[in-house]
């Protein structure tokens, strides 16, 4: 299939829902229902052929075929570990999840998260699953990647050595989910060595499809104990480390028995009365199920005898093995970051919760078009992809007291753990925000570092209006694919409906214009150039020449609230009340639109607008305008991307160059013909 086809095909698949938790992509083609019906009519245990029981399923190097870690590893099915093996005994808990011989408990962390909210965890462990009836020694799992759900397949061999599971097991045992999980995980990913070392965000992702954002403890910002509170409310999910400053302090245990450079889960946040005050109390979850926090608040400690029975026993404080609780003023001391993951809509269910507005930009990075670099690079900047979103409405609620709109922005570069075993790093990446201003960006903000991670996620608190956020690598001319995602607060990208518009303006459109039939926006600009508008009164021509359907109400109310922005301006520049104005005041009022332009661009609308007297009346002076905006509309696919949203340096930069120069002209005047 070629690229262009299996793109279409693609957005075939995600018309029809391909790709939801509901109807997940399956991945390498591998059906779970019809592969275990066929496992079952032939009586048969399942044999992943896809990632089979053997060393390149293993890794490709620490894990490797001559590795010495890997010397002695048997794979077995769980039947084969102990007589009665379960997928989940007794509901899927955070004591499931033991960290074996493999570097990740990052996920650990994440996967113990994921236990606290039964809805959550069945959209990742399909339910139905077992050893009993109708085993085959098939299971299948799902994930989140780059903007879909996949379908995992895999069968039930795991990797042992002297009868014990390698890796991820239950602290009974006899519970499999977890070490299955990790399994599914491990082949999406292309091996088990894939899967060391990461951040507890990217598990956080994989396994609900939100959003994360991190802090850092030592700059926390005053409210953060109300925003850990409220996101586990929401039910979101929510993991903490402590940085190491070199590589021998990795999972050094401090006096106070707290693991350096480990994957912690924050699992609850409460207020309790301690003589005679109130104390914020976390609760943390260390996945090795063994070390735990012995400072205050700690299991044994005195300060829980000297609280109400009624809290204490509410906190239920010793449950857990691995699980402790520790007051919120030694956890900013002991910890150093935060890592909480944002829920899309579709994850939460509860008519009870808040929902963030989730939208999503799939793109690439092209060597010679797209891979621009960051703005060190003015000359290649502007061409990089460039998203817009518009902003209307203000929180309710704002943490900061100061009015504005929320936003978590996401950049996230595809497929790093799969090509590590090619020994491809991750790119550096990062992002920029721009207000647009007419056709015109002004820098806003940005991410607050070019990083070679995963993903860069931000949050910001910006005015309302128009935005564009141009994703990039930090140095240009390097490929790569990458997902952009926008959390909002409140719905973004919201157009007025017809019931907004002033029914007189609905009386003056029929009159003007009669019946009318609806097409695509993207016409709306072509439409303004069969515009005359005579100061004051307006004639919009039925039809275009070519038989094109005329403007709906809506896309006229926009053409309307243009043109007047248009006509102020005019009046601003036209002091002595003349209908035309100078060609020299040209210039000043086309940068009052939002269009700054060079003398070579300057004198190309001279030439094609002014008549003999070097005068611009109404009508040119709008059918330039409109002209201005088709050509940037048109340069989204046929020109240098983002032409005029970009900083006037860079513009001018364009605009002498000589082939753009030809560009425009042939531009504004289509009847010359250069061939």
């Amino acid at each position: 299939m070629t690229s262009v086809a299996g793109r279409l095909a693609r957005q075939n698949e995600r018309a029809e829902g391909v790709g939801t938790n509901e109807n997940a992509v399956k991945f390498c083609n591998q059906d779970y229902a019809t592969l275990k019906s066929q496992c079952l009519q032939r009586g048969r245990l399942f044999e992943d052929d896809a990632f089979p029981a053997s060393s390149r399923s293993l890794g490709f190097k620490e894990l490797g075929p001559l590795s010495p870690k890997t010397r002695g590893v048997v794979w077995k099915r769980p039947k084969e570990l102990c007589p009665k093996p379960y997928f989940i005994d007794n509901g899927a808990t955070r004591t499931d999840i033991c960290q074996g011989e493999l570097g990740d408990c990052w996920l650990l962390a994440a996967i113990a998260s994921l236990t606290l909210d039964d809805e959550i965890l069945a959209r990742v462990v399909p339910p139905g699953q077992d050893f009993d009836q109708d085993y085959a020694g098939i299971f299948h799992f799902q994930f989140w990647q780059f903007g879909d759900w996949i379908d995992v397949v895999i069968d039930d061999r795991l990797p042992t050595r002297d009868g014990k599971l390698l890796f991820v097991h239950s602290s009974e045992g006899a519970e499999f989910w977890s070490a299955l999980l990790e399994k599914a995980y491990a082949k999406l990913n292309g091996c088990y060595e894939a899967l060391s070392g990461g951040t507890t965000t990217e598990g956080f992702e994989d396994f609900t499809g939100g959003i994360s954002e991190g802090y850092e403890l030592n700059k926390a910002p005053p409210h953060l104990f109300k925003i850990i509170k409220k996101a586990l409310g929401l039910g979101s999910l929510l993991g903490c480390s402590i940085d190491i400053t070199s590589a021998y302090e990795t999972e050094a245990v401090t006096a106070l028995k707290l693991v350096k450079g480990h994957a912690y889960s924050l699992t609850g946040a409460e207020e309790v009365h301690y003589q005679g005050s109130t104390v914020e109390l976390v609760r943390l979850r260390n996945p090795w199920g063994e070390v735990e926090w012995t400072g205050p608040w700690s299991d044994s400690s005195e300060e829980w005898n000297r609280i109400l029975p009624e809290e204490k026993a509410k906190l239920a404080n010793a449950a857990e093995d691995g699980e402790f609780w520790m007051a919120y003023s030694d956890f900013i001391k002991q910890f150093s970051t935060l890592e909480i993951c944002n829920l899309t809509p579709d994850t939460l269910t509860s008519d009870e919760v808040a929902y963030w507005s989730y939208y999503q930009f799939n793109g690439q990075w092209r060597v010679g078009s797209t891979a621009g670099g960051c703005r060190n690079h003015p000359a290649t900047f502007c061409s990089n992809p460039q998203y817009a979103i518009k902003l209307e409405h203000l929180d309710d609620d704002p943490l900061d007291g100061k009015h504005g709109c929320t936003l978590l922005v996401g950049l996230m570069q595809k497929d790093g753990r799969k090509d590590r075993r090619f020994g491809e790093d991750l790119n550096t990446i990062g992002f920029a925000i721009y207000k647009v201003w007419h056709l015109l960006y002004q820098a806003v903000a940005m991410s607050r570092t070019f990083i070679n991670t995963r993903e860069i996620c931000d949050r910001f608190h910006l005015p309302p209006g128009e935005y564009v956020i141009i994703p990039s690598t930090f140095q240009p001319h390097k490929r790569g694919s990458f997902l952009l995602r926008v959390f909002t607060e409140k719905e973004a990208n919201q157009n007025i409906s017809e019931k907004d518009i002033d029914p007189q303006f609905k009386s003056l459109f029929r009159q003007i214009a009669g019946n009318v039939r609806t097409f695509p926006s993207r016409f709306l600009l072509c439409a303004c150039t069969s515009v005359s508008l005579q100061m004051g009164s307006l004639k919009h021509k039925r039809q275009n020449k070519d038989g094109n359907p005329r403007l709906s109400l809506m896309e006229f109310h926009v053409l309307w609230l243009k043109i007047q922005k248009y006509l102020k301006i005019f009046e601003n520049v036209d002091l002595d009340n003349s209908g035309t104005m100078s060609t020299h005041e040209m210039r000043g009022a086309l940068a009052q639109a939002g269009f700054q332009v060079n003398d070579a661009v300057l004198q190309v609308v001279v030439s094609r607008y002014a008549s003999p007297d070097f005068s611009i009346n109404f009508d040119n002076y709008v059918s330039c305008l409109i002209r201005l905006e088709m050509l940037y509309s048109e340069s989204s696919t046929q020109t240098p991307r983002g032409f005029f949203q970009c900083s006037p340096s860079i513009l001018n930069a364009f605009m002498n160059n000589v082939l753009f120069y030809l560009v425009l002209v042939t531009f504004f005047f289509p009847e010359i013909n250069f061939t």
